[in-house]
């Protein structure tokens, strides 16, 4: 029996003198205590070197991935071809199924094996002559740093990592914002009190203090283009009667400077929001039809992938988010939630409180199957995701208009009973 044994540096055959020892595999790893009990268990047979990383580089990619390269299949033909008669002991049986479907070998894969392989490890610097202990130990650090460098570069799962600090930033990005304007309203509040409530949108009120000042500059400043024309007039009409204290250059200075925050804050929200959107369309195009850009990356940061994703059931999609009240409700025997964070799509939000349930497993069922065609499948069109809004859209119709007419006979007896039917008022 010869043996496929892959290291750092390149591939070696052993041949196994003893093949009796293989049988007894409990206690195979007592003849690889020392150097010598190893060599009279295996012999070097021949070792190929690899030439640099690159070569160590694409050896064990092509091995991980259960494919022979061709410094592999250059070493089989080279020693093992030239005896087809013996087997060939391999660590991973995909290969081995590989290998006999190519060149016709006989390989073989069990626990004996393994501990056999296990063993060659052991005791790998004195089995394979020539190679230095230091040599050995360099070569598999360089082979691990650039195995890992390429899995990171052509990793499947790395644009979902985009999805998910995208998302959890612009919820960071949110909560400062609120901030942010809360603190500058109520700061520039001391001084124009008045143009807080006139101004409701924060964007438009920070850049018109930004633009405004001091109060004492609001009628001679041009509002128009951030405000309509009769809002301008009543921040105008409200400066001339302000209640507000004064406040030095200084202070307002600061609360510029915090205006200007939150303007440049808010055009990087806009723009973050647009990679998502973007992102979401390439990455996932039947989640984001489904339930939305914001919630289907909420979901796949929350699941930690879209594959991990991929593999919860409808039933843990619908309810994902609500973690701490489906246990809180298991532990007090109370009725489990119905929706997490799928609750803030589109089509429950559009929904009658009755029938939020209804739609939300619906939606579950038909998104499950969206992520799994997103993840699975090799088409990256959003055809199956209209295709299913469609038809929930649909069965929601549905369901509304069954409320209202199951509603209708009830309306109909109340008016009757109150004698307002056909016109008549009841007096009281």
């Amino acid at each position: 029996m010869l043996v496929l044994f892959e290291t750092a540096a390149g591939y070696a055959i052993f041949k196994v003198l003893d093949e009796s020892k293989l049988q007894e595999v409990d206690s195979l790893w007592k003849e690889f205590e020392t150097p010598e009990k190893a060599n009279k268990v295996v012999k070097l047979k021949h070792f190929e070197k690899f030439q640099d990383t690159t070569e160590a580089l694409a050896a064990a990619t092509a091995m991980t991935e259960g494919k022979m390269g061709k410094s592999l299949k250059k070493v089989l033909k080279k020693v093992v071809a030239k005896e087809a008669h013996e087997q060939l002991a391999i660590s991973d049986a995909k290969l081995g199924g590989v290998i006999k479907e190519k060149l016709n070998l006989s390989c073989v894969h069990s626990p004996a094996v393994a501990e056999l392989m296990r063993g060659i490890r052991t005791q790998m610097e004195s089995l394979i002559t020539g190679l230095p202990p230091r040599e050995i130990s360099a070569m598999s650090l360089g082979l691990a740093h650039s195995l890992s460098r390429y899995k990171l570069k052509f990793s499947p799962d790395k644009v979902d990592t985009m999805i998910v600090q995208a998302i959890s930033l612009l919820d960071d990005l949110d909560k400062e914002l609120n901030n942010y304007i809360m603190r500058c309203r109520e700061w520039y509040g001391w001084h124009f009190p008045e143009v807080g409530k006139i101004i409701t949108d924060n964007l438009a009120y920070c850049k018109s203090v930004r633009k405004i000042g001091a109060r004492t500059n609001v009628a001679t400043t041009d509002l128009s283009e951030h405000l309509p024309e009769e809002v301008e007039a009543e921040v105008k009409l409200a400066a001339e009667i302000s209640m507000g204290t004064e406040v030095s250059e200084e202070d307002i200075g600061n609360i510029m400077h915090l205006c200007d925050q939150v303007i440049e804050i808010t055009e990087y929200r806009t723009q973050l929001y647009d990679y998502l959107k973007n992102r979401m369309m390439a990455i996932a195009p039947n989640l984001t039809v489904m339930v939305g850009e914001l919630v289907g990356a909420r979901l796949i940061s929350h699941a930690g992938s879209l594959l991990n994703l991929a593999k919860h059931p409808a039933s843990t999609v619908q309810i994902l988010g609500a973690e701490k009240a489906l246990f809180r409700a298991l532990k007090t025997r109370r009725d489990t939630p119905k929706y997490g964070l799928i609750y803030h799509a589109s089509l429950v939000g559009q929904t009658s409180a009755k029938n939020k349930g209804k739609i939300s497993r619906m939606l579950a069922a038909k998104a499950s199957l969206a992520i799994r065609y997103d993840a699975l499948g090799e088409d990256t069109n959003a055809e199956m995701g209209v295709e299913n809004r469609a038809k929930l859209e649909a069965r929601l119709r549905h369901l509304e208009e069954k409320g209202v007419s199951s509603s209708a006979p009830y309306c109909k007896q109340e008016r009757h009973v109150l004698g307002i039917e056909h016109g008549k008022a009841l007096t009281l």
